[in-house]
């Protein structure tokens, strides 16, 4: 009996948990305008939208410079510009093609690298609302430096917060809070190795 207690409590906590962050993730959108920042990144998804959005951000001057980070290999840079909606100027002079990362972990590393190669000290993270979370973490434990400034990007069925309704969202929902668990919990042993994982003067991830 203590045993299938113990189970039903973690269980009421995990659910009270994933519905906490389900609601933090509806709520993050309409992100607004960042503040001013060295760079930006863009983690690239299914759609064509964080890179949109992040390119619309490097036109009205909130960057010095964007990285699209996890880009396809087999995507040519030309291919890539035609999604931007003719960036022009900014995209010739200021963005870089990011092709090393496969996930969000190597999303992190390749955007720290790129960041410290720039000298960078502050960055406007662009991802989807649902993935900002885990990004803001595997970025804050390779670049702890640095100060992060999230702009998510809308999923429209997570905005209605209805997401539970839908098969499709909700394994989406449970995939991400499983992810942000794991990396929470990953992070947590780091510090208690003694390893620093939280930046001065960064937001703190949602």
């Amino acid at each position: 009996m203590k045993s299938l207690a113990i189970l039903l409590l973690v269980l009421t906590l995990w659910g009270v948990g994933l519905a906490t962050f389900g609601q933090r993730v509806a709520e993050s959108t309409p992100a607004p305008e960042p503040p001013m920042a060295d760079g930006i990144v863009a983690l690239t998804g299914v759609s064509s939208e964080r890179i949109e959005a992040a390119t619309r951000l490097l036109e009205l001057g909130k960057a010095k410079r964007l990285l699209i980070s996890g880009v396809n290999r087999q995507v040519r840079p030309a291919e890539l510009r035609s999604v931007t909606r003719g960036a022009g100027r900014a995209y010739d002079c200021c963005v870089d093609l990011g092709f090393a990362a496969e996930d969000t972990q190597g999303n992190a590393r390749e955007t720290a690298e790129w960041a410290r190669k720039h000298g960078f000290r502050s960055l406007i993270v662009v991802t989807s609302d649902y993935h900002m979370p885990r990004s803001l973490l595997e970025l804050h434990a390779v670049l702890p430096e640095a100060a992060l400034q999230p702009y998510p990007v809308a999923t429209d069925t997570l905005a209605a917060r209805g997401w539970w309704r839908r098969s499709g969202d909700a394994r989406r929902m449970v995939y991400e809070y499983s992810k942000y668990l794991l990396i929470l919990a990953r992070e947590a042993v780091r510090g208690l190795g003694g390893q620093e994982t939280e930046p001065t003067g960064a937001v703190k991830p949602a």
